[in-house]
């Protein structure tokens, strides 16, 4: 079965897990369009505001704090407050500058990482109150994005913090993964607890890990699950794993070396997968390797088969690689797709759903204008909504994709594209790395007081109004922001030249060059947004005729 990629690229979304919805995507630098690297995260994480943190020094022998919460707004007036120390660890002399958010995702020299939390065994987890294990992995990212400049010295900074205070699940006590990249090569990792008891003087590893490199001709999702499958620990160029992994397999009867079986990470680790990430992997593999196997059948355009066409045969997980070469290259443009995507013409598609079918004039069933890819409960509990059918949330928070350009300086070589609210309605801001700061509006977020300064406000406001008819207010949405979006890609190349000029003669210059820009975008950004919501309250009020 061959699937229409353009259809499918249209149509992959973001689920949720318990509440958090992290879709993690990487692309190898001979897979992408224009040979560089590219990760991307979507996260709800709560603290979507961005912000510039400087490279600092620091006197030999200081400490530094270890929090928890780093993903909340501890306070919405202190962009400062990074929730309860809980910690400290040894200080570096010198840190590199990077951009923090609820999970920061890029430093000055183009290191990026993006996360994705998966499931682990009831027997792995642990209770934090009764725990001595201290290490987000958030908090884990920002110490390498101040420490590191390559995935791979990232990839061992992090296993070794991991090892030695212990891994502290945040995200509904599950594991972890992480997508580690730079302009030249991708990592995954894996991150998971080692169950109750263990205390920093055991001397035993204080997390279960394991690493493997990305291909560069191949691309990756990570839907909330784990991806690695067989390894060869003695292939370090390409693998990673920590010392305990085969110790606690065996412990807890999940392997006997004497079966002569394959050490399957995937399978060993993991739970029974679960159709929130298996849909995902679906989506993406079938659509940008639709030869590469006999992909399950889930298209559908005909609203009222309802479950008729939603039973099917549950595939092994084991069909869906590691990674794969795409038949096409893939750009920046086509990620942002993907991040956008609400399952359209698939058995999953909440917008094509029955119950917004209404009869028309000739007695024909006609979708209702208001029918959106984006039903809250109660209205899917009103219009029998299957909830199976999950899609792209509204309540997005944040999301980034991490362009990663070898062949440029890294003033400008990174590009840390990042979405606010609901990927489907806002605008992609390019921050380039060599930037200093970001427009106010960016870094104002306080959820229980809108706040029209706030650029995550207006965007929320923007996408409330659609639900008042949503067919046709999705288009004026297009109209405008992809007007605004587009011309920052045919401006890029002029940009990238004109820095590469700046940086021979000022670096200095080529960043005040490019965080006035980022500002200026922000801002212009933001008034759209704030204009926009006129035009739809204005053309879409209920206080008309025949409303």
């Amino acid at each position: 079965m061959k699937i229409n990629f353009i259809l499918i690229l249209l149509t992959l979304s973001l689920f949720s897990l318990n509440g958090n919805a992290c879709t993690a995507i990487a692309v190898g630098k001979k897979a992408s369009a224009d040979g560089s690297v590219i990760i991307s995260h979507t996260d709800c994480g709560p603290d979507s505001r961005i912000r510039y943190i400087p490279a600092m020094n620091f006197k030999k022998g200081s400490m530094v704090n270890v929090y928890w919460g780093i993903t909340e707004v501890n306070d919405p007036s202190d962009l400062n407050n990074y929730g309860e120390i809980i910690g400290q660890i040894p200080q570096v002399e010198h840190t590199y500058a990077y951009f923090h958010s609820a999970y920061s995702h890029i430093n000055e020299h183009q290191l990026a990482i993006g996360e994705s939390t998966i499931s682990q065994r009831e027997e792995l987890k642990i209770i934090r109150k009764e725990s001595k294990q201290i290490m987000t992995v958030e908090q884990a990212q920002i110490f390498a994005l101040q420490r590191c400049t390559t995935a791979k010295q990232a990839l061992e900074l992090i296993t070794s913090l991991m090892d030695k205070y212990g891994f502290l699940p945040s995200c509904v006590d599950e594991s972890e993964s992480l997508i580690i990249g730079d302009p030249n090569e991708v990592w995954v990792l894996e991150i998971y607890s080692v169950g109750s008891g263990w205390t920093p003087e055991s001397g035993k590893p204080g997390a279960l890990w394991v690493a493997q490199r990305v291909p560069d001709e191949n691309a990756l999702i990570i839907p909330n699950w784990s991806i690695v499958k067989e390894f060869d620990a003695d292939d370090s160029a390409n693998f990673m794993v920590s010392s305990n992994y085969m110790d606690i397999a065996v412990k807890h009867g999940w392997f006997n070396p004497k079966d002569n079986k394959p050490f399957v990470w995937q399978d060993i680790f993991s739970p029974l997968p679960r159709e929130w990430a298996t849909s995902r992997f679906w989506l993406f593999y079938s659509s940008i390797a639709p030869n590469y196997c006999k992909w399950p059948e889930r298209t559908s355009s005909n609203p009222f088969k309802q479950d008729d066409q939603y039973t099917q045969w549950v595939e092994p997980i084991s069909i869906y690689p590691f990674s794969v070469k795409p038949e096409k290259k893939l750009s920046v443009q086509d990620i942002m797709k993907f991040q956008r995507s609400t399952f359209a013409g698939t058995i999953y598609d909440k917008e094509n759903a029955p119950g917004w079918y209404i009869p028309g004039k000739d007695g024909k069933m006609l979708k209702s204008p208001m029918a959106t890819p984006f039903p809250q409960r109660e209205l899917r509990q009103l219009l029998t909504i299957n909830s199976r059918r999950n899609v792209a949330r509204a309540r997005g928070e944040y999301g980034m994709i991490a362009q990663l350009r070898s062949w440029l300086p890294d003033e400008v070589g990174g590009i840390y594209w990042v979405f606010l609210d609901n990927a489907y309605t806002s605008i992609y801001m390019p921050i380039y790395t060599g930037a200093t700061d970001v427009a106010d509006c960016y870094k104002i977020y306080d959820k229980n007081n809108f706040d029209n300064n706030s650029m995550r406000w207006c965007i929320d406001f923007v996408d409330n109004l659609m639900y008042l008819k949503w067919q046709d207010a999705h288009k004026d949405l297009l109209a405008e922001r992809n007007i605004l979006e587009e011309s920052y890609f045919d401006e890029q190349k002029a940009i990238d030249k004109k820095v590469e000029e700046l940086c021979k003669k000022s670096p200095k210059k080529a960043n005040k060059y490019l965080t006035k820009l980022t500002v200026d975008r922000m801002n212009k950004a933001h008034k759209m947004f704030i204009d926009l919501r006129y035009k739809l309250i204005t053309k879409y009020t209920n206080n008309k005729r025949g409303a």
